[in-house]
């Protein structure tokens, strides 16, 4: 017995006992109509089919007949053949979403998704959990953004890859996403570098307690923010406040996210058949991500403020970037992650042995050495100098050459000595001189006394 019989002779059962209490005169036919949740014509009409055909004249006549508004037996095939051979494993309402695009599908995603359930092709979602209440976003973007990494096999055949996501909280629109064989402080600095660079910098920063984001000297317990790491470091410098999260739930927002990425973004490559990562992150740029904020994305809470604050992209490279501090070797070199930086001549110092520097390596892999503010060179990430990178000049001259064979380095040209401001003017006589008497231009440093002039013999 289905759902609609079992109401049908329920609602018999219930019009026969108000019925008697009519015929009792215990209701009105007004009073029995609402009992019944009918209008009191209505009533009459039941009570006249009841009086001619008894109980069958009460059957709702609509049952055994096909909707008008049914959807056709061949369109529902079509739907369940395309679910089971092109799109196993999709979730409905993306499923649902990419047939309305690709094909014009025009039925609802609740119908849908209950054709998809009868067919046993997909199973009901489980019941929810008790209700945490969520953090209220921020009222305008670049307050606070969300940054994570999410390990999944987002490419078919290849192992577990992880996606890098930079999030805003305050609309849930994703500024950057890419696919890195591991998370760690290099895909970190170069996420944030792409949105620093087309946004400017945020207020606050949000992210787990992982390694490469913060030192946790115990674990479980609170993260030391006095000593920093290469990201904490980079976002001190640029002032930008870093919170750290200390449970999943803390991030529910970026942790639904990845749920939403998790179930789209791999069918979609997928379906596309791209295999490669780079590849893969092209399509994830241009195309993946403007569709997903599109959809997904709401306004904030106020649309007409921004609370990014714009910043030169040049100088923003030299910060986030890895940094680590270096003693040049004897034979004028610098040791860095088993490579050997050759430092080359330079025209304001002999060499630089002994001297402490620092090497910078930047998220595309390059190196640079910096001696104070001055970069004195490049190198590829094979440990290559790049010769046609420009250095900067030094302010200053630096200390002279050692003697030690280094005689011949050249010097950098001192600038021409300005006039003195107490200089006589021209065509004004010099003042005659006052104090001691002045050195005779031909005399040597050493005097000579004048029994010793006595005894030299004059010229012929």
């Amino acid at each position: 017995m289905n759902r609609a019989t079992c109401l049908q002779d329920h609602r018999m059962e219930k019009f026969e006992s108000v019925l008697r209490r009519w015929e009792r005169k215990d209701l009105s036919a007004h009073e029995a109509g609402e009992i019944l949740g009918v209008s009191e014509r209505q009533f009459r009409r039941y009570r006249r089919r009841y009086e001619e055909d008894g109980l069958d004249g009460l059957v709702d006549r609509r049952l055994g007949k096909a909707s008008v508004r049914r959807v056709p037996v061949d369109t529902v095939m079509w739907m369940l053949d395309r679910y089971r051979f092109h799109h196993i494993g999709w979730n409905v309402k993306h499923f649902h979403e990419h047939i309305q695009r690709q094909h014009g599908f025009g039925w609802s995603y609740t119908w849908t998704k209950m054709q998809l359930q009868a067919a046993r092709l997909v199973s009901q979602a489980p019941r929810r959990g008790a209700h945490r209440r969520k953090r209220p976003r921020k009222p305008c973007v670049g307050m606070m953004l969300h940054q994570d990494g999410s390990p999944f096999a987002w490419l078919e055949g290849v192992p577990p890859l992880d996606l890098i996501v930079t999030m805003d909280d305050a609309t849930s629109e994703i500024y950057s996403a890419f696919l890195v064989e591991e998370e760690g402080t290099v895909s970190t600095l170069r996420a944030l570098l792409e949105v620093f660079t087309a946004k400017g910098l945020p207020s606050s920063l949000y992210t787990d307690r992982g390694s490469h984001y913060f030192l946790t000297p115990k674990a479980g317990e609170a993260v030391d923010k006095e000593q920093l790491t290469q990201v904490g470091r980079a976002l001190a410098r640029l002032g930008i406040e870093h919170i750290p999260a200390y449970s999943p739930e803390a991030r529910g927002r970026s942790e639904r996210m990845f749920g939403t990425l998790q179930g789209r973004l791999p069918k979609e490559l997928s379906l596309l058949g791209i295999h490669d990562i780079d590849e893969a992150n092209r399509y994830i740029r241009d195309i993946f991500l403007p569709l997903h904020n599109e959809h997904f994305a709401r306004p904030p809470q106020i649309a007409d403020e921004s609370a990014f604050v714009a910043v030169d992209p040049a100088s923003l490279a030299d910060i986030l970037c890895i940094e680590q501090e270096r003693v040049v070797a004897r034979d004028n070199t610098v040791s860095y992650e088993a490579r050997s930086l050759q430092l080359p001549n330079s025209p304001a110092r002999a060499h630089y042995v002994k001297a402490r520097i620092k090497v910078r390596e930047y998220p595309d892999g390059t190196l640079a050495v910096f001696h104070g503010p001055r970069c004195l060179a490049r190198y590829t990430a094979q440990g290559e100098e790049i010769v046609s990178a420009p250095t900067a000049s030094s302010v200053t001259p630096c200390s002279p050459p050692s003697r030690r064979g280094l005689s011949d380095a050249e010097h950098a040209a001192s600038a021409p000595r300005r006039p003195s401001l107490t200089a006589a003017a021209r065509g004004v006589p010099s003042p005659g001189q006052v104090g001691t008497k002045k050195r005779p231009s031909g005399r040597t440093k050493k005097l000579i006394s004048k029994k010793e002039e006595k005894d030299i013999p004059s010229a012929a």
